[in-house]
C-alpha cells in the first residue's frame, strides 16, 4: 500500500485527533518480534536505526509491541536475512537490499546503485514518485514488505593502500565492495570482494585486499581504517544515496491491526531522518580528525569516473534486455533521476557551489 494512502486507510489519524490513542494502544495485543541487522553492533549509526525503530514502536505502543535487535552473526549470517524474513525465522530485517543483488539485480534498485540519485533524491523517488510502489510490487515475490530504514548521504570512495592516480592503478585491484559498484568496478579492471562490515578490517589489515570501502569518516574513524590504508578516496560515485531498508515478512505484517500497521510506518520513517542526521551531523568532525591524525584525501580522477560511468549505463542497459523486473523499475527511475538532476543542477548545486566556496 503506497504511504501516502496508508494512514489514511487506516483511520488511526482521525482517532489519534479525537483523543483516543491510549484506548487503542490498550486494545492491541501483547506482541513480540525479532529483528535480524546486517549491520554490526558497534556501529551506533547504521545499527542504531535498526534500535530506534524497536524504541519508536515500544513507545507508541505502551510497551506492548516489543522487537528486539541482533546485530549480523547473531540470529544469522550479515548476507542471509532476506532468507530469513522470506522463511519467517524472524518477522524482520535490516539491511542494504543491494547486497542481495545475486538474487535479482533489482533488489539494488531500492537501495543504490552507481552514478543514481542521491539521499534527497531517492527519498522523493520513494515517497513522492513510484519507488515504494514498484519495489513491494517486486519484493512481494519475496514475501516481503519493505519501509524505508535510513540514508547514509553520499559516501566516501574508501581506503587505499595507494592512492589512485589513472585507471591503471584499478587495474588487478582487490577492492571491498557493495553491491553494484563491484560489478562496475569489475569492468573496469579491478577485482571486487564483498566482505560485511565486521570483517573489513582483518583483510585489509592482512593484504588479503588492497582497498575497502564502507560508509563515510563516522563509521570509518570507528572501524579503524586509517590504521592499515592511509589514503581517504572521494566520491563514493557508487553510493550516491544509499537507502536502507526495513523488511518485514508480509505475513507477519498482514497479522497486526490497522493501528499497530501505522505504528510501525510512522516508526520507520522516525528512524529513516533520523540515521540520515546522524551521519551529517557527525561526519564533519570525524573527517577532522582523520585527516589530523594522517589520512591523506585524494579525489578519484577524471578517467576512472568517467569510464565508470560509461560503464554502469552500459550494465544497466544490458540488464534491461535481460531482466524484465529491473527493466520495470529502472525505466521509471531513469525518468525520475532525469527530472531531479535538471532541478538540483539550480537551486541545490548553485547554492551549494557558491557556499563551498566561502571562508565561514
Amino acid at each position: 500500500m503506497e504511504r501516502r494512502n496508508f494512514i489514511r486507510q487506516t483511520g488511526l489519524a482521525g482517532v489519534l485527533a479525537a483523543g483516543a490513542a491510549p484506548a487503542i494502544v490498550h486494545a492491541q495485543a501483547n506482541i513480540r518480534w525479532r529483528m535480524a541487522s546486517s549491520f554490526p553492533k558497534s556501529l551506533d549509526t547504521i545499527f542504531g536505526a535498526a534500535e530506534e525503530f524497536a524504541r519508536q514502536v515500544s513507545a507508541m505502543t505502551g510497551g506492548k509491541f516489543q522487537i528486539s535487535t541482533h546485530p549480523a552473526g547473531e540470529l544469522m549470517p550479515a548476507f542471509g536475512v532476506v532468507d530469513g524474513v522470506q522463511n519467517g525465522t524472524v518477522e524482520m530485517a535490516h539491511t542494504a537490499p543491494y547486497y542481495f543483488f545475486g538474487k535479482d539485480e533489482t533488489f539494488a534498485l531500492g537501495c543504490v546503485i552507481p552514478f543514481g540519485l542521491n539521499s534527497r533524491q531517492m527519498t522523493a523517488w520513494m515517497f513522492e514518485g513510484n519507488g515504494l510502489k514498484l519495489m513491494r510490487e517486486f519484493y512481494k515475490t519475496y514475501n516481503i514488505i519493505n519501509f524505508p530504514g535510513g540514508n547514509t548521504g553520499a559516501q566516501m570512495g574508501g581506503w587505499f593502500r595507494k592512492p589512485v592516480t589513472s585507471l591503471a592503478d584499478i587495474k588487478g585491484l582487490k577492492f571491498r565492495i557493495g553491491g553494484f559498484g563491484g560489478k562496475v568496478i569489475e569492468r573496469i579492471g579491478g577485482v571486487p570482494q564483498n566482505i560485511p562490515g565486521g570483517e573489513i578490517y582483518q583483510a585489509l589489515e592482512k593484504g588479503t585486499i588492497d582497498a575497502a570501502e564502507w560508509v563515510g569518516p563516522y563509521d570509518d574513524l570507528k572501524l579503524g581504517f586509517n590504521k592499515v590504508a592511509p589514503n581517504y578516496a572521494y566520491p563514493g560515485w557508487w553510493e550516491g544515496g544509499p537507502q536502507l531498508d526495513f523488511f518485514i515478512n508480509q505475513k507477519a505484517f498482514d497479522a497486526l491491526t490497522p493501528e499497530y500497521k501505522a505504528i510501525v510506518e510512522a516508526a520507520a520513517a522516525y528512524a529513516h531522518v533520523d540515521m540520515q542526521a546522524k551521519y551529517d551531523g557527525r561526519n564533519p568532525a570525524a573527517l577532522r580528525t582523520l585527516v589530523s591524525g594522517g589520512t591523506k584525501l585524494f579525489r578519484f580522477p577524471k578517467d576512472v569516473m568517467e569510464l565508470a560511468f560509461k560503464e554502469s549505463m552500459a550494465m544497466y542497459a544490458e540488464l534491461s534486455d535481460k531482466n524484465p523486473h529491473w527493466k520495470k523499475v529502472y525505466a521509471d527511475f531513469t525518468k525520475f533521476r532525469a527530472e531531479q538532476n535538471l532541478w538540483f543542477r539550480f537551486a541545490e548545486a548553485g547554492f551549494d557551489d557558491f557556499m563551498q566556496a566561502q571562508k565561514l
